[in-house]
């Protein structure tokens, strides 16, 4: 069963919209927001040390796991659309890119 995992930058409506619409696909049976596993790079030396987090956009990983090639079309096609509907930045991972 094909895997799609997804980078989501963008507000909770953005990630909430778009986990339904996934589950909304049909055969997609499968669909999970991810914990945030990414080191955070805050270093005491850093131009933007002591500043708050709560100034950008919301960031998640969803995984989605697909029936088929079909199915992937199909998760692409809708992650497109929500993207343009929300504003959100949404980036589909490859397995050649590092760990989440």
């Amino acid at each position: 069963m094909p895997t799609v995992r997804l980078r989501v930058t963008g507000d909770d409506d953005a990630t909430l919209t778009l986990t339904h619409a996934l589950e909304a696909i049909e055969g997609i049976e499968h669909v999970e927001e991810i914990e945030d596993l990414m080191p955070h790079m805050d270093d005491d030396d850093s131009s933007s040390a002591g500043l708050s987090d709560d100034a950008a956009p919301g960031y998640s990983v969803i995984e989605v796991e697909a029936p088929n090639d079909e199915g992937v079309r199909r998760v692409h096609a809708v992650v497109e659309r929500v993207a343009q509907a929300t504003g959100a930045a949404i980036e589909i991972l490859n397995d050649e890119d590092d760990e989440i």
